[in-house]
């Protein structure tokens, strides 16, 4: 099996990259290092799988040192005749797409780049699938999608028309987006709404490293709505875990979509087109309170924070809560790590990578 991930120099996309590697997979990785946040630790973790500073020319391909099966492209997917020409060399059995211009807040301030990375990238890779007969599409959603939803657990049936971001905005586009795919073309598509990612090799303007940062330094912890936000904090193995199950499993040939939605389709229509497109949520399934959250991390660095209490941003929502069970049903997907389990983890590397 021939796999394509994009943003494997990103928190997710690495860890899913070592994984399949692991397991024997041959993988094409591509991710354009941007600025976003700092490159060095993109570096980092390309290094992890055996790619060095060369990673840094564009469009050459990079042949990891410790994974005869992997190759790491710098490159765009918003630059569609690269891609178009990776796609017809390659013929790529999956493609997990988890590039992204990521960020709620920051898309506030840079619109654009969301527009650029979320919206033409993907139609690029939806296109590039198309053309090549890829055999699977997994892409990353995200649980933003939900805005700001009273009803709870959050599930794929509940309608998601009224995001609270433009970040929220771009990821439902690629929901529509790839259903239209499936059903023009009959290409396989998975979508999936991800809850909290937390872990080793995090993103450092997310709120673990932001956490660890000010606690260790003795700086202040910004808490934002007062401490009154609950999230749905999800270990990265056991994202890793539901991805790799998704991956090498044939996509599903049922509809899980918005309720409205589903009425929309007549049952002639899904008779004619049984295409496999699909939505789940992936997450813990149990949100946890911030300031239980903040507790354990203290716990964790044996130190306590000094809180500066703010009042709510932005994009953000109140709370999340994933319900699982269409990935339960389908895959047997188990989210395990407990939140002091996962917590330590992080700890332990985030000690090792900052002080």
């Amino acid at each position: 099996m021939k796999i394509l991930i994009t943003g494997t120099a990103g928190f997710i996309g690495f860890h899913l990259t070592k994984k399949l590697l692991q397991q024997g997979a041959t993988v094409v990785g591509i991710d354009n290092i941007n600025n976003y946040y700092d490159v060095n630790l993109k570096y980092a973790r390309l290094n992890e799988t055996g790619i060095g500073r060369d990673a840094e020319k564009w469009h050459t391909p990079a042949k990891s040192s410790a994974y005869k099966n992997y190759t790491f492209i710098r490159m765009n997917i918003e630059d569609r005749e690269e891609l178009d020409k990776l796609f017809e060399t390659e013929k790529f059995d999956v493609v997990c797409n988890l590039a992204a211009q990521a960020g709620v807040r920051y898309s506030i301030e840079n619109p654009h780049a969301y527009i650029s990375s979320n919206i033409v990238g993907f139609i690029n890779i939806l296109e590039a699938c198309r053309n090549n007969k890829t055999g699977h599409l997994v892409y990353a959603s995200s649980s933003s999608v939900y805005g700001n939803s009273n009803k709870m657990p959050l599930s794929v049936t509940d309608t998601v028309d009224n995001p609270v971001s433009l970040y929220a905005a771009t990821k439902k586009s690629n929901e529509l987006m790839a259903h239209t795919y499936s059903h023009l073309y009959n290409l396989p598509t998975t979508g999936l709404r991800f809850f909290t990612v937390y872990g080793p090799w995090g993103r450092p303007d997310m709120a673990p490293i932001l956490f660890a940062n000010a606690i260790t330094k003795g700086n202040p912890v910004k808490v934002f709505n007062n401490g009154n936000l609950q999230r749905d904090f999800t270990y990265i193995d056991d994202i890793v875990d539901g991805l790799v199950k998704i991956i090498k499993t044939s996509p599903e040939i049922s509809l899980h979509t918005d309720k409205s939605e589903t009425q929309n389709l007549s049952s002639h229509r899904q008779a004619q087109n049984p295409k496999s497109y699909s939505i789940h949520n992936i997450g813990n399934g149990t949100p946890v309170k911030l300031m239980d959250f903040i507790e354990t991390i203290e716990n964790a660095l044996g130190k306590k924070a000094e809180k500066k209490m703010l009042p709510m941003q932005p994009g953000d929502v109140y709370k999340t809560f994933a319900d699982v069970s269409s990935l339960k049903e389908r895959y047997n997907y188990t989210p395990n790590t407990t939140l002091k389990t996962g917590i330590k983890h992080f700890i332990d590397w985030y000690k090792n990578y900052f002080t």
